[in-house]
């Protein structure tokens, strides 16, 4: 009772201080700024401001009264009520300390939470808490529900390990988890402790593998970057390298096309002009003749005659007829046979240049690293990567690829390369004046005479045809003879003679071929004619190309360039097989038996 009616007295008091303070706060606040007064000075009128309100109107009268003002020297500081204003300025306001605040002063930040107490307490009131065990102290938190059991209300004091769940004493007892393994929290908090030191140390180790694992990534990718300006440089120089080679390629193609136009309006001026002459000795025999027709003197119409007969030479006039059927504008397979040597060669320089191991090596690099990075999405990390690396540097497989296309797309372009025959020799044609290789791919001169049983396909001259026969498409073949000449090559019908004159390679309507006389002279045979190649030999190797369908048969010499030497066109009406001739010739006075290969 008297500890109220002091606090009534001490309010009562304390009120009255209160009235008093206000009012003497009113006398010293400025009329300018309606603040206490901050360095106070009176004017001569006897009011008074704040310095800084007076300066900063630059009044040059007195706010209340308008008193006049002459200058700085009569704003005079006023001691006393600068002394009765410094009670009453603002303090500087108070920051609130963060965190938990204690419960039993608000100036305080917490230092520990009581769970039983359920109060937050400060460094002072934690000197005078209970030290009893109920009185569980924990770091400063306004959350304690979470703390306390939801069934008992308890606080949590142990863990069960069977249901990994923090429990109350009362669930250990009675509750659901009575009999269970328990264990106290500090306990189970520092088992738990060391199970999460032991992850923490291989969850290091991991990271700093994978770090090392991306620094490694890194380098690789500078070594591809690094790499680019020298592959985009050898890129255009392989680019300008072959557009030179096929300029070179192309006006190499165009000389062989005005070559042979040159050629031929030659070969035709001269036959023309021959055709001329012998034209005009026609006009003059018939224009002759035509006189003799007329004469009714018989001994001289007998004379006449007898003399024009003389003089008419028709092998001439079919020669010429030949001479024309065999004329062809253009030889257009050795054009294309050119260009497709050409490119094919272009195409291989291009792919023995274009090999690019360093940055395969990078990208391969990169793919090793991310494979062996722990725990790794690889396939994300394997994409960004690729994707990395493809954008500087073209893939080297796709280029090879490409190039293998092109090779394939330049054979292609010959109307012959569609087939290159593997051809083998039939031993029951071969005449028995000749020795057949045991892989039935050479035919040569007997030394002595075998003794093949007789046959009725058996040649009686030196001579052999194919096991294949072959009746359309385009195909081509390669063959080789001694340097010495002595043989020759071609297709046959297979309804060719085997005995007599007439079964010799060249001297029927069933056969075609090129004969090697000698290391100078090629001779053309086909039907009982020949005629001779204005070249002379210098290799042994010929390739035999043929057209079917188109009835042509060609013949060209394998040197360092090929040299077309003639092309047969015929309607052929039957298979035609490969044919060989081989005999003896003379070398300085010793007989030799010649021989040939097929190559391919």
């Amino acid at each position: 009772m008297v500890r109220r009616r002091r606090q009534q007295r001490l309010g009562g008091s304390r009120q009255g201080a209160g009235t008093q303070s206000a009012g003497l706060r009113d006398e010293l606040t400025c009329s300018v700024c309606l603040n206490v007064y901050t360095n106070p000075v009176t004017l001569t009128c006897g009011h008074s401001f704040c310095r800084t309100c007076v300066g900063n109107t630059r009044a040059q009268s007195c706010p209340e009264c308008r008193a006049g003002i002459t200058g700085q020297a009569e704003l005079k500081r006023n001691q006393r009520t600068c002394n009765l204003s410094k009670p009453f300025s603002s303090p500087p306001p108070r920051t609130k300390k963060a965190g938990v605040a204690c419960t039993y002063c608000d100036d305080s930040a917490a230092a520990k939470t009581c769970l039983h107490c359920e109060a937050s307490l400060c460094e002072n009131h934690l000197r005078v808490h209970s030290k009893s065990e109920e009185h569980v102290l924990v770091e400063p938190t306004t959350s304690l529900d979470s703390r306390k059991c939801a069934i008992h209300k308890e606080v949590l004091k142990y863990y069960c390990s069977e249901d990994d769940l923090c429990i109350c004493a009362s669930c250990g007892l009675v509750g659901a988890h009575a009999g269970h393994k328990v264990e106290a929290l500090n306990e189970a908090a520092e088992r738990k402790k060391e199970n999460l030191r032991n992850l923490l140390g291989k969850l290091a180790s991991e990271r700093d593998d994978v770090e090392d694992q991306i620094d490694s990534i890194e380098e690789r990718k500078k070594v591809v970057q690094n790499d680019v300006p020298g592959v985009t440089d050898r890129v255009a120089a392989l680019v300008m390298e072959v557009q030179k080679q096929l300029a070179a390629l192309h006006k190499e193609v165009h000389l062989e096309i005005s070559k042979q136009e040159e050629q031929a309006i030659l070969r035709v001026s001269d036959l023309v002009q021959h055709l001329e002459v012998k034209k005009e000795e026609l006009y003059s025999k018939i224009a002759h003749i035509k006189q003799l027709c007329n004469v009714t003197d018989p001994l001289t119409v007998l004379q006449g005659a007898k003399s024009e007969t003389k003089g008419i030479d028709t092998e001439d006039v079919d020669n010429s007829g030949d001479k024309v059927h065999s004329l062809v504008p253009l030889d257009v397979n050795l054009i294309l046979e050119t260009l497709c040597t050409g490119l094919a060669r272009i195409v291989n320089e291009v792919k023995k240049r274009c090999s690019v191991p360093e940055t395969s090596g990078s990208l391969n690099g990169i793919k090793v690293t991310l494979e062996t990075a722990p725990d790794v999405d690889q396939a994300s990390a394997m994409d960004l990567a690729v994707e990395v690396a493809s954008e500087a540097v073209p893939d080297v497989d796709t280029v090879s690829e490409n190039l293998s296309d092109t090779e394939e797309a330049v054979t292609n372009v010959l109307p012959h390369a569609n087939g290159v025959s593997d051809t083998s020799l039939d031993v029951n044609t071969a005449s028995n004046n000749v020795d057949i290789s045991d892989d039935l791919k050479i035919v040569s001169w007997a030394e002595t005479r075998a003794s093949r049983p007789y046959r009725p396909e058996r040649f009686y001259y030196p001579q052999v045809l194919s096991s294949q026969g072959f009746s359309s498409r385009r195909l081509e073949w390669e063959v080789e003879g001694n340097e010495s000449g002595g043989w020759l090559v071609g297709m046959a019908y297979p309804s060719i003679d085997r005995k007599g004159q007439q079964s010799a390679i060249g001297y029927n309507e069933e056969s075609w071929g090129l004969e090697r006389v000698n290391d100078h002279q090629y001779l053309m045979r086909h039907n009982c004619k020949e005629f001779k190649i204005h070249h002379k030999p210098s290799c042994s190797r010929i390739k035999i190309h043929l057209d079917y369908n188109a009835g042509q048969l060609s013949f060209y010499e394998l040197g360092d360039s090929p040299k077309h030497l003639h092309t047969f066109s015929a309607t052929f009406t039957e298979p035609l097989h490969l044919a060989l001739w081989v005999f003896v010739y003379d070398l300085v006075g010793e007989q030799r038996g010649s021989w040939v290969k097929i190559l391919q």
